[in-house]
């Protein structure tokens, strides 16, 4: 009886029946999410419940973030996220510099092809093929080319005053998407320049660690011509600070809060991108001594384990305990797939369900919603 009374207390059976799935020759994706892959099981299941997740912030009006971890732009990643800013489903954006750098060869015509994973590497070498995985790139048709443009733009924005003493990765990537507009034959294939355009912060917390960040540390060895001294003029490096990468991603969640919007993140692979966006959380809470529940919604698509230590800032559900998600088993979904198939997908299903919304133009609040984190920790501390 005991036995009897336990089983009755869950309802087991509340799932749907799985039957043999049933494909037709003109499904739209909305139908292959919401027909066949939601009627399965394993990650066909958690790809439809990610996409469910990803209309649901959508039609909540959540702020929404895009967290980008690796090099999705050379196999063209950008594509699909420049339909979603201009839809208004991307309200901004933390990424790693290799995103940005290979993001602009498309802007500017610069070769990137498909190629051979199994190509002999020594042999590329020598005729300057650069591979990633599968996708070549031109040592100096394309990477080259492409550190003499991001150090011209660069240069000429600094010329302008356009660099305040202290600024942040969101600014400079403002400035260099701007410059990218301007010069650009093809600037509509930038996801950089599109953000720049629609005011969509992009946070690069890790900008040492790309060639964005090699171009710019050049700068100031060459700002006073061929001289052969070796001091350097604190004034002519462009250094975004990571301080202001801190304080201006926690003021969107700080802003967010006082006006009683949900937050919703969209992680694509793990990386510097996945935790810097979830520590925006432990920010205001444990270091600040606020109140912040964490992210509402969480969809991360990633194949990193959780047991070797390399899942990049926790499980979701482990977040829990570190006050980035308001309650573990809710709000959130992890389908262990390959982000190039998983994220279009997820894409492709937001355009065919969702209405456009009106971008909230964030870029241009950053500075006004930090000042007002920095005044409540202020007060908070009194």
């Amino acid at each position: 009886m005991g036995v009897q009374m336990q089983y009755n207390k869950h309802d087991y059976w509340k799932g749907k029946t799985i039957s043999p799935i049933t494909i037709n020759d003109k499904m739209s994706v909305t139908q292959l999410v919401d027909e066949i892959f939601d009627g399965m099981g394993y990650n066909a299941k958690r790809l439809a419940e990610a996409c469910h997740l990803f209309k649901s912030m959508i039609d909540e009006n959540s702020t929404v973030c895009l967290t980008l971890a690796g090099a999705m732009t050379p196999v063209g990643m950008g594509g699909g996220i420049i339909k979603m800013i201009e839809k208004g489903f991307i309200d901004w954006i933390v990424t790693t510099g290799a995103n940005t750098y290979h993001d602009m060869h498309f802007a500017y015509k610069l070769p990137v092809h498909q190629g051979d994973q199994c190509a002999d590497d020594n042999e590329l070498a020598e005729y300057d093929v650069v591979r990633i995985y599968d996708v070549y790139i031109d040592m100096q048709k394309t990477l080259i080319a492409q550190d003499k443009i991001i150090q011209a733009l660069t240069s000429k924005a600094a010329e302008k005053n356009k660099f305040p003493e202290k600024f942040s990765t969101a600014l400079y990537y403002k400035v260099l998407g701007e410059g990218v507009l301007e010069t650009a034959n093809n600037p509509e294939k930038s996801f950089i320049a599109c953000a720049s355009k629609n005011k969509v912060p992009v946070f690069v917390p890790s900008f040492a660690d790309s060639s964005v960040g090699m171009c710019t540390s050049y700068l100031p060895i060459l700002a006073n011509g061929t001289s052969v001294s070796t001091d350097l003029d604190p004034a002519d490096f462009i250094d975004p600070s990571p301080t202001m990468d801190v304080l201006e991603s926690a003021a969107i969640v700080h802003d967010s809060m006082i006006h009683d919007i949900s937050r919703g993140v969209l992680e694509v692979g793990g990386g510097v991108p996945k935790n810097f966006l979830q520590q925006t959380g432990p920010m205001i809470s444990q270091i600040i001594g606020m109140d912040c529940p964490g992210e509402n919604y969480v969809v991360q698509v990633t194949v990193d384990r959780p047991d070797t230590g390399g899942l990049s800032g926790a499980t979701i559900n482990e977040g829990k305990s570190w006050g980035k998600i308001p309650k573990a088993g809710e709000g959130n979904v992890v389908p262990y797939l390959d982000a190039t198939v998983g994220i279009p997908i997820i894409f492709a299903y937001a355009l065919e369900n969702c209405k456009p919304r009106k971008p909230r133009k964030l870029g241009d609040k950053l500075p006004e919603m930090t000042r007002e984190l920095i005044k409540a920790a202020r007060i908070n501390a009194q």
